[in-house]
């Protein structure tokens, strides 16, 4: 029996445990298109002696970039590592630019592409890297197609080499290098040996609910970072069927279409989805708008495990089968779980969701760390709101002095790439320093407090940790993103960008008539005297000398194509500073 160590034992273990018809599925031409695990182990074999045949040896680095999650890009992650190479994954919002310095950063010798649009910003800068091929997963012009590879690697007779060479890696080898997207400068890449991942993905897999051979999960989530990745090995390893979206722009058709009991959201997901909810509920009237609005205020106060009591828990049901069984249908009608990661997620979200039937179990970790460091269960009294639950077997987490978390385990990296010095900074023994702030309560769950770098003081000497006014800034409707300034300033302040979306269907709802453009609508007194509503009401969480006391709007939406977010959808803070130079002044020096 296989016994899973290396990251494409996962595969070979489902086949002998939960073989599944529908391991992966893609949709294609308006098809869902399944592969079993049969037809995806030997895919993946062929791509193996494939690359034998193209002189790819032990330790070579391949490049896959993909817009969206899809079968081939595990069919590739599994070919690649069982010769003993690395598979690079490139996030494919990062500019052309960032491509040339990842591609010969990792010195990657042959490039996958899902489409055209990625092919172009390769093809911009190939021939300033050692790339000797770039192949390409839809059929382009001009370009060579993967399937190529199944051709090469059709004839079966050096299937004893691949096999030799799978024999050869060890689970403390080198699997991938994960360049982190960086707030500040260039990338980093981050070294995840086999046993890294697999061993996270093996702690981790219990914190799941009972998933198996007839559990559809909704895979969405940019596959090259490491949160989704881990998933789709335990996703393997229980035998589930995993569907692979369209786009984030499809997921509620495709949600409708495929009904998944499982899937991996960020809290900006959540909060859009919850937007839109909100939107459709302005336009009720009568009962249904008091019934809608009684129901999302008892969410409001869930607690888990019945701590409101049965006249609490009867209204609920009340609630669910005439309010949110509607959110329910809205993405299948069968979704039980979502696992939150990335970033905080509201307390108040949680809440309301998992009152709805949907439960958010948040998670933490980094890159670094494989990432799974803590993760809530519903079972086992293993959740808490407002905590990111208890961390995973065989992960360590201690709280430094000065209140960084800290963490030791099987899963830390081996390092940086090529960087001694950055590894050693981050590394005290065997406890790698996350940067961030936390604590852990009395029963042992996790509560993330803001980051160690972005904690500030004003003039006046007062702490301000942004984070924590960020996020609570962040559930209001009417803000999109905000950003908290002020170090060394007589008091905290904010750069602002509205909810443009949000903010025109309410002036069409208000029947306001001045001006939709985004310049037009951060300008207007009407919002800004309604922004400024909703500041003094988040204001009043926190102490006098942290509450916000003046915000700027800015005038275009912050974007990843812009450089105001990583790819993770995390504020780039000193860019954002930056560019909003003019307003940071207007808001301290007018």
């Amino acid at each position: 029996m296989t016994k899973v160590s290396r990251l494409f034992d996962f595969p070979y273990y489902q086949l002998e445990n939960k073989p599944n018809n529908s391991a992966l599925v893609t949709k294609y031409n308006g098809e869902w298109v399944p592969m079993s695990t049969q037809a995806y182990i030997d895919k993946a074999n062929a791509i193996s002696r494939a690359l034998l045949r193209m002189g790819v040896k032990k330790d070579d680095k391949i490049a896959v970039i993909s817009s969206t999650n899809r079968t081939e890009w595990n069919i590739m992650d599994i070919g690649v590592l069982q010769v003993g190479a690395q598979n690079i994954p490139i996030y494919p919002t990062i500019s052309s630019e960032d491509y040339k310095y990842v591609l010969n950063h990792s010195e990657s010798v042959y490039c996958f592409v899902s489409d055209a649009e990625v092919l172009d910003k390769v093809r911009a800068i190939q021939d300033e890297t050692q790339l000797k091929e770039v192949y390409s997963f839809d059929h382009i012009e001009g370009c060579k197609h993967y399937s190529e590879l199944f051709e090469l690697g059709k004839d079966e007779s050096n299937q004893e080499e691949v096999e030799q060479c799978k024999a050869a890696v060890k689970p403390e080898d080198l699997a991938t290098i994960i360049y982190t997207s960086g707030t500040t400068g260039r990338p980093k890449g981050v070294m995840l040996s086999h046993w890294n991942i697999t061993s996270n993905a093996l702690d981790s897999s219990f914190r799941l609910p009972k998933i198996d051979g007839n559990t559809r999960v909704l895979s969405f989530l940019p596959i090259c970072h490491i949160f989704e990745r881990v998933l789709i090995y335990i996703y393997q390893y229980a035998g589930t069927s995993i569907y692979f979206a369209e786009g984030l722009d499809k997921i509620g058709d495709n949600a409708k279409e495929i009904k998944p009991h499982l899937m991996s959201v960020v809290p900006r997901l959540l909060e859009k989805v919850f937007d839109k909810i909100m939107l459709k509920a302005d336009e009720l009237t009568g009962i249904k708008y008091k019934l809608f609005y009684w129901a999302v205020e008892l969410g409001e106060i869930w607690e888990p495990y019945g701590a409101n009591g049965a006249w609490y828990e009867f209204k609920l049901k009340i609630a669910n089968k005439l309010i949110f069984s509607k959110w329910r249908e809205a993405l299948g009608g069968e979704l039980t779980t979502m696992v939150s990661g990335s970033a905080a997620l509201q307390p108040r979200l949680a809440r309301i969701f998992s009152a709805g039937g949907m439960q958010v179990m948040e998670g933490y970790g980094l890159t670094e760390t494989s990432p799974v460091v803590s993760v809530g269960m519903y079972r086992d009294a293993h959740y808490k709101v407002g905590t990111v639950g208890k961390p995973i077997n065989n992960v360590e987490v201690k709280i430094a002095d000065d209140g960084e978390i800290l963490i030791k385990g099987p899963n830390v990296m081996q390092g940086y790439y090529k960087d001694p010095d950055k590894t050693a900074s981050v590394m005290t023994d065997d406890y790698f320093h996350t940067g961030d702030k936390g604590e852990i309560d009395s029963d042992g769950f996790l509560k993330i407090t803001g980051r160690k770098k972005e904690m500030f003081k004003t003039s006046g000497g007062k702490y301000i940790i942004p984070t924590l006014l960020e996020n609570d800034l962040k559930q209001s409707l009417f803000i999109e993103q905000v950003m908290v300034v002020g170090e060394g300033e007589k008091m905290p302040a904010a750069l602002i960008q509205p909810n443009f979306e949000f903010i025109r269907d309410w002036m069409d709802h208000k029947g306001y008539v001045f001006g939709k453009s985004e310049a037009e609508i951060s300008s207007s007194d009407i919002v800004i005297a309604r922004i400024q509503k909703e500041v003094d009401k988040y204001n009043q969480n926190f102490g006098k000398w942290e509450r916000i006391k003046k915000f700027e709007l800015t005038k275009e939406a912050w974007t990843i194509d812009d450089g105001h977010l990583t790819p993770t959808m995390k504020m780039k803070r000193s860019v954002i500073r930056k560019k909003y130079d003019d307003l940071y002044e207007s808001i301290y020096r007018s």
